[in-house]
Formats: structure tokens, sequence, C-alpha cells
């Protein structure tokens, strides 16, 4: 159990000390962008990757780009901050009363009476607005993805009071960015966009169960259910099946996009992104002590780089 002892006045416990937001931002704005986990950045990024995945590896495919492709490239990076945030957002407002019983979360905005329930909804419609915007800029089957995506974000708060696998909704919410991203480029979407969101999702229960482990004590006691919970001292051996089945849905994707394509680099360097993200997941399994809440935590966050790898193979692929 985390201790919030020791937390200054409003910063959230689970936030990087000496972060942006509690250092530079000004003191009226800090609760919303707390709710916008701005201080804590890990997870506008991990919604942002799959994007970037997308876009490159329909560039890839397709053998083409265009100015455009810079501006779905911003796009999504100010989409992600965005999405991100409004989706933090709705989660705090419908877990206001488990976050308030919970030491890690106990600090967050709304519990520690920093914000209203009324004026985090306010924040949450602003969010989504600016993004909304955002979206109108692409074309029209990745704006229906778009509108599409909603039910996830709307599901997934609730997800943990049904079911032991919340995290299957989370990874299902925070990947759909590799469908849209690909449509948004290539005006559909195809066999290795599906491939490539699949992998994403393994991605997901990967780091989220690691993420999950910190509060397995408080959600037991509040009866709040996830993978970390079910999984228990198997959580090793599932682990290695998520990174297996995240390698391979990758492979695929990558193989069904450019196999047969006269670019043969470019399919080889694509293989890359699975081989180095596999072993980036590998290098967290050997180091995951699910008992030390730390470990957890650095090892989740660290997934950012595993991501990186990924996107940063499929570009060169994209380039060739």
């Amino acid at each position: 159990m985390s201790d919030t002892s020791q937390i200054p006045d409003g910063q959230v416990a689970d936030a990087p000390a000496g972060n942006w937001v509690d250092r530079l931002a000004p003191a009226a704005t800090r609760p919303y962008l707390r709710l916008s986990r701005a201080d804590r950045p890990i997870g506008t990024w991990l919604l942002l990757l799959p994007c970037w995945w997308g876009l490159f590896l329909a560039m890839a495919v397709s053998g083409r780009m265009g100015w455009y492709d810079l501006w779905i490239f911003a796009g999504c990076a100010i989409g992600a901050w965005l999405m991100r945030g409004a989706g933090c957002t709705w989660n705090d407002i419908t877990d206001r009363h488990i976050d308030g019983a919970v030491a890690r979360t106990r600090s967050r905005p709304i519990p520690s009476g920093q914000v209203s329930s009324g004026q985090a909804l306010a924040w949450l419609v602003a969010q989504a607005l600016l993004a909304f915007l955002i979206l109108l800029t692409f074309n029209a089957t990745a704006i229906a993805l778009g509108i599409g995506s909603l039910a996830l974000v709307a599901i997934y708060p609730f997800a943990k009071r049904f079911t032991w696998w919340p995290q299957i909704f989370l990874g299902l919410a925070f990947n759909w960015g590799a469908l849209l991203v690909y449509a948004a480029h290539a005006g559909h979407v195809a066999t290795p966009a599906v491939l490539l969101y699949l992998s994403g999702v393994g991605w997901t229960l990967f780091y989220d169960t690691i993420y999950a482990h910190q509060d397995k004590e408080d959600d037991a006691l509040i009866g709040v259910k996830s993978t970390a919970r079910l999984f228990g001292d198997n959580t090793h051996a599932w682990l290695r099946r998520f990174l297996v089945g995240t390698v391979t849905l990758m492979a695929l994707a990558v193989i069904a996009g450019l196999v047969g394509q006269a670019n043969v680099l470019s399919l080889v360097i694509a293989l890359g992104a699975p081989w180095a993200m596999g072993w980036h997941m590998a290098w967290q399994l050997g180091r995951l002590d699910i008992d030390d809440n730390a470990t957890c935590l650095a090892l989740f966050r660290s997934n950012r780089n595993a991501g990186l790898l990924a996107a940063l193979f499929l570009a060169i692929a994209a380039l060739l």
C-alpha cells in the first residue's frame, strides 16, 4: 500500500517528483491538468504510440507519403493528449468514491476536493470537443472510427466492477488509434491494421497488469477486479503469453501488409519492430517483482520506450 503522508498538498501520489504541472503551471490550472494526467505523461504515450504504428505501417504498405501525413502525425499527438485527458477525467468522475478508498489514488483532484464533479465534467467536454475538431480534419472513415471509439471509452471505467479482465477493455480503447490512423492515411481499414490493433491489445494486457499490481491489496478490500488479482502468483506466466501474442500479431501485421511488395528491405526493417519490442518486454519481465510497487510503476512507465522501438522500425520501413 502506498504511503501518502509525505505528499505535498495538491500533488498526486504517483506523479513524478518535480513534474512540470507542480512546478510551472498556474495554480488555478493544476487540478484540471492533474485530472488530465498532464503530470503523468506515460498514458499519453501509450495512447499515441499505436496511432503512430498505424500511420507508419499504412505508409509502408502504400509506399507513399505526403505533407498531409505530417499533419496526421502531429494531429495524433495533440489528439492523444486531449483524449487521454478526457478519458482520465471521465475515469476520475466515475471512480471518485473508489479512488477515495485507495491509498495511491485518494490524492487525485476529485476525492481530495480540488475540483467538483461538475467542474470535472465541464473540463471533460472541453477536451473532447477540441479533440473532435482535430478528428474532423481526417477522412470520413477515420471520423466514423473516432466516433465509434467513444463507446469503449465510456465503458472502460465500469469494467472493473463486472469482469476480472478490465484490461481488455482498456486495450480495446487505448489501441483504437491503430485502426483510425491507418484509415486516415489509407482511406480504409485492412487486415494489417486489425492485426496491429490486436497486437496493441496484447501489449496493454501486459503493461496494465504490471500497473495493477500496485493496487491489488486495496482492490481486494473494496472488491475491484483486475488481471493482477486474477493472476496473482501466476502473473509471470500470463505476461509471457501476452508478450508472445503481442510480438506474433505485430509480425503478422507486417507480413500481411508488406509480403509480396518489391521492397524487401522495408519488410525486413519492419519486422524489427516486433523483434525490438519483444526484447524490451522480456527485459521488463525479467525484472518484475509483483510485490514491489516502485518496480511495477517503473516498468510500467518503461513501456513508452518499448512502443517507441516499434515505432522507430516501422517509421524507417515507411521511409524506404
